[in-house]
């Protein structure tokens, strides 16, 4: 069963590791993903994101996920007898009839443009084909859910329904509509995804979001941003992240389980239907205990769908078929 993943965070680990003198491979390591993975999980395309903390960056996000750029080639460019950078559907179509795995390069935080759309089209050029408009932070563009801090120092998260986009914002999305860059509403908060529907035309994603409903962490989708994601075209793509996967109560182990996987895409399926649904793994984005620990065991999953009634035509459509529609129109 091919395999299309909309979201890992691979190639900042890597980059974290070579400069720190550590020469850490994408063909093989001890990351939830590399290339041996993929093969053994039967991998089609895989979106690497270039994740850029704000924080982090120091004041200069832009030549920071550059640096991330440059290590993504580099990676790429030593292995590209297994697999090939894709700026196009045509090129993916054509990787797969050479027998090559596919890598699509996206850019999760908005922030790295620094308001600036001549940055986005920059990073177009250099084959972005997939930005979120935020991560954790506010930016020039837009806002995530709300981060409210208790007494005790600890956070909770909430939906923020009043920050919406920015006009650099509504520009951008207008921008990345018009260049063939595929919008990422994950990470972005509620009133931000209702002005991006509001703004745009074509199909969306959120890469890496699964249903609130399920897992009330406000990063997930309400039923009614489901059902207008699907009404668009779109398609979300399920994480493997616990948090986003079960409210996990006082002293209970969280655990990333198959299961709730499945019971995301059942309740997903019910309100938006089978043709919105993806994989948005987040792969070396997230820690703690997962029964699906890698790239090669994604075969477990597509076992415990059918298991719970997914009939062959369906699992193939969450695997690998709708994201590659929104990417036959998109890019």
């Amino acid at each position: 069963m091919k395999v299309v993943d909309m979201h890992c965070d691979t190639i900042a680990e890597i980059y974290k590791d070579h400069k720190k003198g550590g020469r850490v491979s994408i063909l093989e390591n001890q990351l939830m993903l590399d290339l041996r993975k993929m093969q053994a999980g039967d991998y089609g395309l895989q979106n690497f994101a270039l994740y850029v903390n704000l924080e982090q960056a120091m004041g200069r996000p832009f030549e920071y996920c550059m640096e991330l750029l440059d290590t993504f080639y580099l990676e790429m460019e030593a292995h590209e007898d297994i697999i090939g950078i894709v700026r196009s559907y045509e090129d993916i179509r054509r990787n797969w009839e050479q027998g090559k795995m596919s890598a699509l390069i996206t850019v999760e935080e908005g922030g790295t443009c620094q308001g600036k759309t001549a940055f986005l089209r920059d990073f177009y050029r250099l084959g972005v084909r997939m930005m979120t408009l935020t991560w954790n932070y506010p930016n020039e563009l837009a806002y995530p859910n709300a981060r409210i801090t208790r007494e005790d120092g600890t956070f909770r998260m909430a939906p923020d329904t009043e920050h919406g986009l920015t006009d650099t914002g509504i520009a951008f999305v207008e921008e990345m509509e018009r260049l063939g860059m595929v919008i990422d509403i994950s990470h972005l908060n509620d009133a931000g995804i209702w002005d991006v529907f509001r703004h745009t035309g074509k199909p969306l994603v959120a890469s890496h979001s699964n249903a609130r409903a399920i897992a009330s962490h406000p990063r997930n989708l309400t039923d009614h941003m489901i059902r207008t994601l699907a009404g668009r075209g779109g398609v979300m793509g399920i994480n493997y992240c616990t948090a986003f996967l079960r409210d996990f109560g006082p002293g209970e182990e969280p655990v990333s389980r198959i299961s709730d996987m499945v019971m995301h895409m059942k309740h997903i399926r019910n309100i938006g239907g089978i043709g919105c649904i993806g994989l948005g793994s987040d792969f070396d984005g997230i820690s703690g205990t997962l029964e699906m620990r890698d790239a090669g065991r994604l075969p477990m999953l597509a076992d415990a769908m059918e298991k719970e009634g997914f009939t062959a035509s369906e699992i193939e459509a969450v695997f690998y078929k709708n994201v590659l529609r929104v990417y036959k129109e998109v890019l």
